[in-house]
């Protein structure tokens, strides 16, 4: 089997003989074809087949009232007591309501609602405990605004509560692996999901990661649950995907899919990225604590942008906000 990662560049000086990504900002003339077995080569887009010029060029259809032919931001509100990074801030879900509408005042997309802690580590919770969480927060929000909202759950209790409560689409780190009855249920209900990869649970995915080829191997898990899920009734069309940076994921491993992650633009969904004050960010940028990793946060999600991914996760919406504003700037006047 072979796999094609676009070549992926921005800007308006664009050759004729150029092909459009996904309908958004990038574009590219050549392409990398990568394999298990051979050496990876760069070939002109002339080497396409019809299959894999469709998936890579094709604008990518509205979801969740969101076009992807802009950058995307996912602005992040745990009602958790123990998250990484702001847990205890947003329990409240009067609190919640407060953070997500300042989120969209920054220029939030939409709001991904969190009542399960999946940092490294973290335990399994109850989904009366989750429903409890989130279904009062996503209430509130839904209350105030029209804004897209997600829920970020393993669960199909879980779900099917915040979607009653106004929730718009199903974002499950365990890739719809967790719970069998999740899948049906957001087909049934007919909304749009975001399937992403992690090797093991949040308690054990850190203890010892490993691949035979991480890209290759996230890739070909993000393909197969496509295929299992439109079997189960969702719409192609409806589906995000996201390689998972930092679930089950060495640095290593996290450089390897950050530095190609243009390849899951051959899967034919939108691709997001959601490595905000992630570990790693620390480790590289010399920031113990996660709240000051916002700026190498902005810088990862700059560099995924210049590949043409379409939506962003983010704990500093402003902060993101105001980079892709200057960084469309500059692209704009290139």
């Amino acid at each position: 089997m072979r796999y094609v990662r676009p070549l992926v560049q921005v800007g308006s000086t664009r050759p004729d003989d150029a092909l459009p990504l996904a309908g958004g900002w990038g574009w590219f003339t050549h392409i990398e074809i990568l394999s298990r077995r051979h050496t990876s080569r760069v070939a002109s887009v002339s080497e396409l087949t019809s299959a894999e010029s469709a998936a890579l060029t094709a604008p990518r259809g509205q979801i969740a009232d969101m076009t992807f032919d802009v950058p995307r931001l996912m602005g992040i509100v745990n009602v958790t007591p123990d998250s990484f990074s702001d847990g205890g801030e947003n329990a409240a879900p009067e609190m919640a309501c407060q953070t997500a509408l300042q989120m969209i005042g920054q220029g939030a997309d939409i709001l991904d609602i969190g009542g399960e802690s999946t940092r490294p580590g973290a335990q399994t919770v109850a989904a009366d405990d989750e429903i409890a969480r989130v279904a009062p927060a996503i209430a509130g929000i839904r209350a105030k605004t029209t804004h897209p909202i997600s829920i970020d759950t393993r669960k199909a209790a879980v779900a099917d509560a915040a979607l009653d409560a106004g929730a718009s689409l199903v974002n499950d780190v365990a890739g719809f692996t967790f719970d069998a009855g999740l899948a049906p249920l957001c087909a049934k209900r007919n909304v749009p999901v975001c399937v992403m990869h992690a090797q093991g649970d949040p308690a054990t995915m850190q203890k010892d990661p490993h691949y035979e080829n991480v890209l290759l191997d996230v890739y070909d898990f993000l393909a197969e649950r496509i295929e299992t899920l439109t079997r189960q009734g969702l719409s192609r069309g409806q589906i995000i995907v996201d390689p998972g940076i930092g679930f089950g994921k060495n640095m290593t491993h996290n450089l390897a899919l950050l530095e190609k992650i243009g390849l899951f633009h051959s899967l034919g969904t939108p691709i997001l990225l959601g490595a905000s004050r992630k570990r790693f960010i620390g480790t590289l940028g010399g920031a113990s604590e996660p709240q000051g990793r916002d700026a190498g946060s902005i810088g990862v999600a700059l560099a995924a942008l210049g590949q043409g991914v379409q939506i962003v996760r983010a704990h500093d919406v402003a902060g993101h906000a105001q980079a892709i504003a200057l960084w469309r700037a500059g692209m704009a006047h290139n």
